[in-house]
């Protein structure tokens, strides 16, 4: 910068003082990178977005309280990734953002993408919080950075087979599953609760079939000829509502019952006609009661507004997830991933969807589900349950 010239020196010195004090202000923001990846592309992608949109709330919070963490004033920056709901592509994702220097990731939407991608985080020692995925594996591999803000397909898997055998008085189950990492354990959990219940109810046929098939006769046909009044289907929207279509069309009049994967508001305008009333009973990892049911709806309400579509599932999580750590940094008076991870590890933070602190593994304490069914086209809660 020139000197200030001999006329008005006040007024230049001034000037060149309000410069610098600019300049240190700049210098003393901290710009704090938040990845989430989900899929973007692909027939899970509206459950993705989901994801990504609330992390992006947070973020738009988080930029407005103007959050001080270590004497600096904190940018906040999303960063979302597209993985495609393919491992290779989310191994990629991941690689993608530790090189970008995230702080940590929310994600991935996909047990099959969450697990390779979750040693990628922790070789870099950036913490990851899942917002949707439920394999056990996930949280039982030994890594410090992996953490979840759902129930687990143990508790899951558990809860559904109880449901089924105690409400909804099965004794003839069919179980099928897409053979994806999250369809397969969810589907192998509900059969081992069905079989530790014991009692007079059987598992009749289990069937597989994939997470982009569209045909389903082959195994719809073998499963009416054993009479089922239950079937359970471990698997996405995208694909159980094509199967309740050709259900109706076999004249198979089972419930079909499964978790969170289909239990969106998308299933109506997949099954359409075929979803019927009180014909699914489905469960959200996650559960919403009590002082939160306020707090939600107002979240639901910002949502809409903002994005002009109703929350999936997953929004509020994701939400949760980004405010976890930022609380977990605040306490840590740190942004860096080493330091702040202690805190996050031993964090309790009162989000939207309940109280969040994780266990030894990194999972969800006391994790509550959500069940549903559908009526007249939109998805109705029917109660909340907490797994031990």
């Amino acid at each position: 910068m020139p000197p200030c010239p001999a006329i008005r020196p006040l007024a230049c010195w001034a000037a060149v003082s309000a410069v610098l004090m600019f300049s240190a202000g700049a210098r003393a923001q901290t710009v704090v990178k938040i990845g989430t990846a989900s899929p973007l592309s692909g027939p899970g992608a509206h459950q993705g977005k989901d994801i990504e949109n609330g992390a992006r709330m947070a973020i738009d919070d988080l930029n407005a309280k103007g959050i001080v963490i270590g004497g600096k004033k904190v940018n906040w920056v999303l960063l979302p990734e597209d993985d495609a709901s393919d491992p290779k592509s989310g191994t990629a994702v991941a690689q993608k953002l530790v090189d970008a220097r995230v702080a940590a990731v929310v994600g991935h939407l996909n047990s099959g993408t969450t697990v390779p991608a979750s040693k990628i985080y922790a070789t870099a020692g950036i913490p990851q919080i899942s917002p949707a995925a439920t394999t056990p594996v996930y949280t039982h591999q030994g890594l410090k950075t992996a953490f979840r803000v759902v129930a687990n397909d143990n508790l899951i898997g558990r809860t559904l087979a109880t449901y089924s055998l105690n409400t909804l008085k099965a004794q003839r189950i069919a179980v099928i599953d897409d053979r994806t990492a999250f369809g397969q354990g969810l589907a192998d959990e509900f059969a081992k609760g069905v079989r530790a219940a014991g009692g007079k109810a059987a598992i009749v046929s289990r069937q597989f079939t994939s997470d982009k098939a569209v045909d389903f006769n082959a195994i719809l046909t073998q499963i009416r000829g054993k009479k089922p009044d239950v079937i359970f289907y471990g698997g996405m929207d995208a694909v159980a509502g094509p199967m309740l279509k050709q259900m109706k069309t076999l004249g198979i009049d089972a419930k079909l019952v499964s978790g969170d994967g289909i239990c969106s508001d998308r299933l109506p305008l997949l099954a359409g006609d075929a979803l019927g009333d009180d014909r699914v009973v489905c469960v959200v990892a996650g559960g919403i009661d009590g002082p939160q049911e306020a707090s939600n709806a107002a979240f639901d309400e910002r949502y809409r507004q903002r994005f002009k579509l109703p929350v999936e599932s997953y929004a509020p999580y994701a939400y949760d997830a980004v405010m976890t750590i930022a609380t977990a940094m605040q306490a840590a008076k740190s942004t860096a991933p080493a330091t702040f991870l202690p805190a996050l590890s031993k964090v309790r933070y009162q989000g939207i969807t309940g109280t969040i602190a994780f266990d030894a593994n990194g999972d969800l304490r006391d994790a509550a589900m959500t069940m549903f069914t559908y009526r007249q086209g939109r998805k109705v809660k029917l109660q909340v349950v907490r797994g031990r």
